[in-house]
């Protein structure tokens, strides 16, 4: 799977473009939609995953098909073409955050949850200590060589945030 990460708006917050097979799957499109539509091109867009619904990872939403957005969102595992992965909830920054799990390739998107060398925000609306708490030890049980690609910033593995993070330790 190649994995396209485009930071977008004003916060820089990483919208990915996932492709095999000259399919796409969209992460959190932010905002630039220009900036996505030029990566994309006319590949074949089969779903819009969002993290959550902040608007720094949902501006540019609406100028894609509606249909394409995954709505009903469950924690269970989810096939779109030659994707496969599962939806983990991951609440704590938001009520509503989750983590795109891609077991064959081993990597997860989680939004503004887990950055590298730190949690998200949790003292905003819809934020809750004791539910990130609870996401944070549902993700720690995961492979330490998963791959981490974060909402904003760098990307990172579970092993070095369970050896560095704070808040994972």
């Amino acid at each position: 799977m190649k994995i396209t990460t485009i930071p977008v708006g004003y916060l820089e917050a990483n919208c990915y473009i996932l492709e095999k097979d000259n399919k796409i799957i969209i992460i959190d499109p932010g905002a630039d939609y220009d900036k996505i539509a030029s990566i994309i091109k006319d590949k074949q867009i089969i779903k819009i995953l969002i993290t959550h619904y902040h608007p720094d990872h949902i501006g540019a939403l609406n100028c894609f098909d509606s249909k394409l957005i995954l709505k009903d969102i469950k924690e269970k595992k989810y096939n779109f073409g030659p994707f496969s992965f599962e939806i983990i909830y991951t609440k704590g920054h938001t009520k509503d955050s989750v983590t795109y799990y891609f077991k064959e390739e081993n990597e997860m998107f989680t939004g503004d949850f887990l950055f590298k060398d730190t949690i998200g925000r949790t003292d905003m609306v819809g934020g809750n200590i004791n539910e990130m708490k609870k996401s944070i030890n549902k993700i720690k049980k995961y492979p330490d060589n998963t791959k981490v690609y974060p909402g904003h910033g760098p990307s990172t593995t579970l092993k070095y945030e369970k050896e560095n993070n704070y808040f994972l330790k």
